[in-house]
C-alpha cells in the first residue's frame, strides 16, 4: 500500500493524551509470550534460509546452525561439535552432534550437510558456500568440505541465520512452498503458523537437547509458545507493551527510551547495534548519473544533527558503509562521508543546477525534484522527514513516499527509485558484495552500480583472500573505492534497544550472541 507521509505521533504526545495505563494486566498466558519484531525485520515473506534475503528473529528458533557466534565475535560449536581447517585452507572437517532430529522426525547427520550445501546454487545466498567444491561424507557424524579456494570467512558464514539447516526431506518435498507453508529445522521451536506481514507462531520442540554453550538451558525451551507480531507503527507497539498485547519489544526507537525508562512496567536492555541506517542513491537515473550530484547529496546530510535531534545522542554517527567495530570500516579519513553544506552547494553549482526564486534548483528548465522512499514505521518516517529538510537546504525537493518494506524491494527491482532511507543489519564486510556486486542489479544492488573496477575489487575481496588479514585489507580497498563513488549516504549506527515486561517474562542479565535471538530466548521464562 502506498501512502504519503503523515505527522508522527510521538511518545510525548501519547503520554499527554493519557493513553498509558497505570496498571498492567497480565497477558501472557501460561508459558506463552508475545514478541514484537523490530522495524528492520518486518516484511519477511518466507522462512526459507537458503533462498530468502530477509529473515527475522523467529528464524533462529526454527533452525540450528553448525556454528554460533557470540557477542564478542568468538565462534562456538552447535550442530558441529568441533572443526579443523587444513594448513593450506583447502579442507574443513566437521564433527557433528549425535542424536539430533528434525521436526519432521528425520535424522540430522553428514548426509544432511551433503544434501543441503548444493541447494544454495543459483540463489542470492550462493556466495556463502561458493568456495566449497564438494562435500564428502566421511562417516555418519563427520563431514569434510573440499574447497575451491581458501575461505577465511567460513565460520562466520556457517553461523549466519541464512545457514540455518533445513530438513532435506521437507525441503525437497515442498519445493517453492518451503518456508511459506511450513519450515522444518532442528531448532528449539517448531513453526505452527505464518501469516505474512502479520504474525508467526512457534511452539516448543519438546525433544530439544542439543543447544550450544551460549545458553545455560541445555534442554527444551522454558517458554511453550511464542508469537512474533509485526507492528509497523512503533507508537502502537509501545502501547501494546504497556497494555499487555506484547511482552517483549525487540526494537525500541531510541526516542522512546526516556519514556519507557520512566515506566515501572518495562525494563530496557541496550546492546551495541550491528547495522547502519543509510540512504541509497540510484546511479542509473538522472540526476544521480552525475557524480557531482551524488556527492552533493551525500554531503548535505548532517549525521551529527540527526544523532542529536532524532536519536537523542544514543547510537553513533555513520560515515561509511560498515559498522565501526569492523576493521574494514577504518578507511582513509578523507573518504568518510561527512556533512559539508558549502561544498555540497558548490558541487551543484558546478553541475549546472541553479537556484530558482523558490529555493529549488533547476537545470535546463527541470527542477531538482526527486523521489524519496521510506518504510512505514515511525522511526524511519521521522528520520526521513529530517533528511528531506536537509536536502532542501541544498535546493533539492525530495518528495517522500511511505511504503512497506516488501513494496520498496519490488520498486527497487523495477528500477522505480531514486533515493530511499533504509537500514541494514549485518556485522560482516561482505555486505559490500551484497549491495554493490554488479551481478545483483536492482536488488540488493539498489544503487544499480555496475563498474568494472568495482567488480574486480569485489572479486579480489571475496575470493582471493587466503587469510583473515588479507581479507580485511582487500575489503578495505574495495570499501574505499565504493566510498569515492558516492553510492550510499551513511547516516546512523543504531544501538539495539530491547524492552520487556518484567512482570510477565524474565530475561537473563547477559545477552549472548551478536543479537537478541535464540541463545537468550532459550533462557527466558514466563512469570506467573
Amino acid at each position: 500500500m502506498r501512502t504519503m507521509t503523515k505527522a508522527f505521533l510521538s511518545g510525548s504526545a501519547l503520554l499527554s493524551a493519557g493513553l498509558f495505563m497505570t496498571s498492567l494486566p497480565s497477558t501472557a498466558m501460561a508459558q506463552e509470550a508475545t514478541f514484537a519484531l523490530p522495524a528492520g525485520e518486518l516484511g519477511a515473506t518466507s522462512y526459507n534460509p537458503v533462498t530468502s534475503s530477509n529473515l527475522n528473529s523467529a528464524t533462529s528458533l526454527i533452525y540450528d546452525r553448525l556454528i554460533e557466534q557470540d557477542a564478542d565475535q568468538s565462534f562456538h560449536p552447535h550442530l558441529a561439535t568441533s572443526w579443523q581447517e587444513s594448513p593450506d585452507g583447502m579442507t574443513w572437517e566437521f564433527k557433528l552432534h549425535p542424536d539430533v532430529k528434525f521436526h519432521d522426525g528425520e535424522p540430522f547427520n553428514a548426509e544432511t550437510i551433503a544434501a543441503w550445501i548444493p541447494t544454495f546454487a543459483g540463489t542470492e545466498n550462493a556466495f556463502m558456500v561458493e568456495a566449497i567444491d564438494k562435500v564428502v561424507v566421511v562417516d555418519p557424524l563427520t563431514v569434510k568440505f573440499v574447497m575451491k579456494r581458501p575461505e577465511p570467512n567460513m565460520l562466520y558464514n556457517l553461523a549466519s541465520s541464512f545457514m540455518g539447516v533445513p530438513s532435506p526431506k521437507s525441503y525437497k518435498a515442498l519445493g517453492k512452498d518451503y518456508g511459506v507453508t511450513t519450515a522444518v529445522g532442528t531448532g528449539p521451536f517448531k513453526l505452527e503458523s505464518f501469516s505474512i506481514g502479520l504474525e508467526t507462531v512457534l511452539v516448543r520442540n519438546d525433544d530439544y537437547a542439543w543447544d550450544s554453550d551460549l545458553s545455560v538451558n541445555q534442554g527444551a525451551a522454558k517458554i511453550a509458545k511464542i508469537t512474533f507480531r509485526e507492528i509497523p507503527d512503533q507508537s502502537t507497539a509501545f502501547l501494546e507493551l504497556k497494555t499487555g498485547g506484547v511482552d517483549v519489544l525487540l526494537g525500541v526507537p531510541t526516542d522512546f527510551l526516556s519514556i519507557i525508562k520512566s515506566e515501572k512496567a518495562a525494563t530496557i536492555i541496550t546492546m551495541p547495534g550491528t547495522g547502519i541506517n543509510y540512504m541509497p542513491i540510484n546511479t542509473s537515473v538522472a540526476p544521480f548519473t552525475d557524480i557531482k550530484v551524488r556527492q552533493a547529496t551525500a554531503l548535505a546530510i548532517n549525521q551529527k544533527a540527526i544523532l542529536d535531534s532524532v536519536y537523542a545522542g544514543v547510537g553513533q554517527e555513520a560515515h561509511n558503509f560498515l559498522i565501526s567495530s569492523l576493521p574494514e570500516s577504518q578507511v582513509k579519513p578523507g573518504l568518510d562521508v561527512s556533512f559539508d553544506l558549502a561544498k555540497a552547494n558548490a558541487l551543484l553549482d558546478e553541475a549546472g543546477w541553479k537556484r530558482a526564486d523558490d529555493g529549488v534548483r533547476a537545470k535546463d528548465g527541470q527542477p531538482l525534484k526527486v523521489k524519496l522512499f521510506t518504510q512505514n514505521d515511525t522511526e524511519f518516517k521521522r528520520l526521513t522527514q529530517v533528511v528531506q529538510a536537509q536536502l532542501k537546504d541544498i535546493g533539492m525537493d525530495a518528495e517522500i513516499t511511505v511504503l512497506d518494506s516488501s513494496t520498496i524491494r519490488d520498486e527497487y527491482k523495477k528500477n522505480n527509485h531514486q533515493l530511499a532511507v533504509r537500514g541494514y543489519d549485518w556485522n560482516n564486510a561482505d555486505i559490500l558484495d551484497w549491495f554493490f556486486s554488479g551481478a545483483r542489479l536492482g536488488y540488493p544492488n539498489i544503487s544499480m552500480w555496475k563498474d568494472a573496477k568495482s567488480d574486480e575489487l569485489n572479486k579480489t575481496a571475496m575470493t582471493n583472500s587466503k587469510t583473515s588479514a588479507e581479507r580485511i585489507a582487500n575489503f578495505r580497498t574495495y570499501h574505499e573505492y565504493l566510498l569515492s563513488q558516492f553510492l550510499f549516504v551513511p547516516i546512523y549506527q543504531p544501538a539495539t534497544n530491547i524492552a520487556f515486561n518484567p512482570k510477565t517474562v524474565s530475561v537473563p542479565e547477559k545477552v549472548r550472541g551478536p543479537r537478541f535471538r535464540s541463545q537468550t530466548i532459550m533462557d527466558m521464562q514466563v512469570l506467573q
